[in-house]
């Protein structure tokens, strides 16, 4: 039976889990992943552990933090003053923004964290960054 190599594209399901056992993401309820191994369309290491697998196969890896979304960094958290946001917007706790940083070249997608007499908190990490990530993983098909 043909092993899934670089080059290939593969279907698979998986499930996603942080340390704690939490899912944040599953395929399990709509159609396999499909990608291009190589492709950079998800993180290297989940390319990595599908190389070798044969269709059927499945198995369970763990990313850490530095590898999946990376650390968190406490300087992508910033306490922006209220008067700063525009009067047609209500700050809520968990509502998301997409801002423009004149230093990067593409939009950065932020997320209100609290909300105080001081002003606004938003934080610009990835929602799983910090966290080691398990995944588990069957290969569905391999399309050469």
């Amino acid at each position: 039976m043909a092993q899934a190599k670089h080059g290939d594209t593969v279907q698979i399901h998986y499930t996603g889990k942080i340390d704690d056992g939490t899912v944040f993401d599953t395929s399990l309820e709509r159609e396999p992943l499909e990608f291009k191994i190589g492709g950079g369309f998800v993180l290297e290491g989940f390319e990595q552990a599908v190389i070798g697998m044969e269709t059927g196969d499945s198995k369970v890896i763990t990313i850490d933090a530095e590898h999946a979304y990376g650390n968190y960094r406490e300087e992508m958290v910033v306490v922006l003053p209220k008067e700063q946001i525009p009067p047609h917007i209500t700050p809520e706790i968990g509502q998301q923004f997409q801002i423009n940083d004149k230093e990067l070249a593409q939009p950065m997608v932020v997320v209100i964290t609290n909300i105080s007499d001081e002003g606004i908190t938003l934080d610009a990490n990835h929602p799983l960054a910090g966290r080691d990530l398990t995944f588990e993983i069957k290969l569905v098909a391999i399309n050469e």
